[in-house]
């Protein structure tokens, strides 16, 4: 995972907003992620994991910030994409998307 240094103070913030504004979708397979307190008491910990938003830095530099660098993604679809670049993820997170499919 990459430091936590290389990312701003408000990253939850800007995170959050970018998430909102692809109102919990993946901008790739389109699934419907959790929304924040959504009930999830009847989903296993993996599909959790696999219908969880994150937001990825289309030119893999988590200090670049700006809108059009942030791409909201599914943890499924956003492993893929660091899976066929060395990037900044560790070989931990990408085996975790051989575990949840």
């Amino acid at each position: 995972m990459p430091s936590p240094q290389r990312y701003p103070e408000n990253w939850y913030e800007i995170a959050l907003s970018i998430k909102e504004q692809a109102r919990w979708r993946c901008s790739k397979c389109k699934m419907q992620c959790i929304h924040p307190g959504e009930d999830t008491s009847g989903l296993t910990k993996s599909e959790r994991m696999v219908k969880t938003l994150t937001v990825h830095h289309a030119n893999y530099t988590p200090e670049d910030n700006r809108i059009e660098n942030l791409i909201p993604l599914c943890s499924a679809c956003h492993l893929g994409y660091h899976t066929r670049k060395k990037s900044n993820v560790t070989p931990g997170q990408l085996s975790l998307f051989e575990e949840i499919k």
